[in-house]
């Protein structure tokens, strides 16, 4: 399975609500200093949700349903010029 960052950035969007902008600002941040021959292989090892919680929320229990979610905090969004 090969997930693109297209993927991460479509599911922030559907999932957080969040703008097109903000996503593509997250994913950017995220892997700015990644080779970009490194990366497809990286990132093909995990499902989009994976990368979109990590990038939203940090190191969460996403995958736990009974998970408490009112205690999970947004990430500060990046700038939206970020590389």
């Amino acid at each position: 399975m090969r997930v693109s960052v297209c993927e991460i950035a479509a599911f922030m969007v559907e999932e957080f609500g969040i703008s097109h902008r903000e996503a593509a600002a997250r994913v950017n941040e995220a892997f700015e200093d990644a080779e970009s021959g490194s990366c497809p292989d990286l990132l093909g090892h995990e499902l989009p949700e994976h990368w979109a919680y990590g990038l939203y929320y940090g190191d969460v229990p996403y995958w736990d349903e009974s998970a408490d979610r009112s205690s999970w905090r947004v990430r500060p969004a990046p700038p939206f010029a970020s590389p």
